[in-house]
């Protein structure tokens, strides 16, 4: 991997940022728009810092908005190293099992965090009890770790390098790695090949650690590509966040896990070693987590469950009675009929609905023009699942059990 040329222009800016903090107080206490907080701003700073300083103050306003991290209004950030970032809970759920590993030194054992971004793994892994070695090709990243570690109070656990991950010499025996998805400018690659550094490159760094975990997109093609490994996908919130390959020491016995957060439930198992039968429409309709699909472990939720398949190309699973599972989202069901405009129409006016959630996974649609041609006149909110059944597209009304705070969305 070559590593481009370095330059300090950046890192100097946020530095001088971040010597400045009546700066930022200023433009996040400051009414008005951008723009005109910019103009009476810019008699007193240079033009340049005040456009950094309403940059980080917007990306610290999405950090908290979005729950990301609970100390967001003071971390250091640019727009790549905010997306790229785990989140908190995501970033802890990780770092729990590096910080369980066996510990002769008494400081906890010491971990590579390699492309470390903004910091959020390594922080992690230091609350966790673990040392870290913070490496980055970007010098506005590797600053931006130690500013982070002070914000959260561990950086004395972590020491930050500046260079290719392909060369840099670590005494770690444990690895973390988020590899560039968006590397050299270019759009979010999915292909684990695409990444920085790549798979062949990835296989081989793998070689040189006890274990540890490597960070992939969930939509990624991880399949296949990291032969005896444990593949864990993580949800948060309902949106399958992480796939994160462990290896090593540190990977399970199974090939396939599921983790839903924050509930912290999770499942291990052989996709293979279970299989559900399809059955007719029960009394209830359960959605399994986004985690626990694309793990491939839908089959072995339902037999623990007791459910079964609604159809053989569908993810949804049916019972006759509620079951209780962060793995699974239930719905009672009110009527089934085929995907007919006019049938649907009568049914949503029959069940009283008001507001319309639209669910589906296979059957294309498009969910707001449905919505628009519904008689939503009532008052009851409602669910409308477009489905198989036996082959057939179908289309399910159901409502969401009173005990089920989730807000309506598609």
């Amino acid at each position: 991997m070559a590593m481009p040329e370095l330059t300090d222009d950046s890192v100097e800016l946020f530095r001088a940022l971040h010597a400045a903090p009546e700066l930022i107080e200023r433009v996040a206490s400051e009414p008005g728009s951008s723009l005109s907080i910019q103009k009476r701003l810019r008699d007193e700073f240079p033009a340049e810092l005040v456009r950094a300083a309403l940059t980080l103050r917007d990306l610290r306003q999405r950090a908290v908005a979005s729950g990301r991290f609970s100390r967001g209004a003071q971390m250091w950030f640019d727009a790549k190293g905010l997306e790229q970032a785990s989140a908190e809970t995501v970033a802890n759920h990780k770092a729990s099992r590096f910080a369980a590993l066996p510990d002769e030194s008494g400081d906890g054992p010491l971990v590579a965090d390699f492309c470390t971004g903004i910091g959020a793994d390594a922080i992690a892994l230091a609350r966790a009890g673990c040392r870290v070695h913070a490496v980055d090709l970007a010098p506005n990243y590797c600053q931006f770790v130690k500013w982070n570690a002070e914000t959260y109070g561990v950086a004395d656990r972590i020491t930050v390098s500046c260079g290719d991950v392909l060369q840099i010499e670590t005494h770690a025996e444990f690895l973390h790695i988020d590899p560039d998805r968006r590397p050299a400018g270019r759009k979010r690659v999915l292909r684990v090949e695409d990444c920085l550094p790549g798979l062949d490159d990835l296989l081989r760094l793998m070689e040189k650690f006890r274990g540890g975990a490597i960070k992939l997109s969930p939509a990624s093609n991880f399949g296949g590509r990291f032969p005896g490994c444990e593949i864990e996908l993580v949800s948060l919130g309902g949106e399958c966040r992480e796939a994160t390959v462990w290896f090593g020491e540190l990977a399970g016995t199974e090939l396939s896990r599921a983790t839903v957060l924050p509930a912290g439930e999770t499942i291990a198992a052989d996709p293979l070693s279970a299989w559900t039968n399809v059955g007719e429409l029960g009394d209830w309709l359960y959605d399994p987590d986004p985690a626990v699909v694309r793990s491939g472990l839908v089959d072995v939720v339902s037999e623990q469950l007791g459910l079964r398949r609604l159809d053989d190309s569908e993810e949804y699973l049916t019972g006759d009675t509620l079951v209780a599972s962060p793995f699974i989202r239930p719905f009672r069901v009110l009527e089934s009929l085929p995907n007919n405009q006019k049938e649907l129409r009568r049914a949503v006016r029959r069940c009283g609905f008001g507001q319309a959630e639209i669910k589906c996974r296979h059957i294309p649609i498009d969910a707001e023009a449905v919505r628009r041609k519904l008689p939503l006149d009532g008052s009851a909110p409602g669910v409308v699942v477009f489905a198989r059944q036996s082959g057939k597209a179908s289309v399910i009304l159901c409502r969401r059990p009173a005990s089920d705070g989730s807000s309506a969305g598609d």
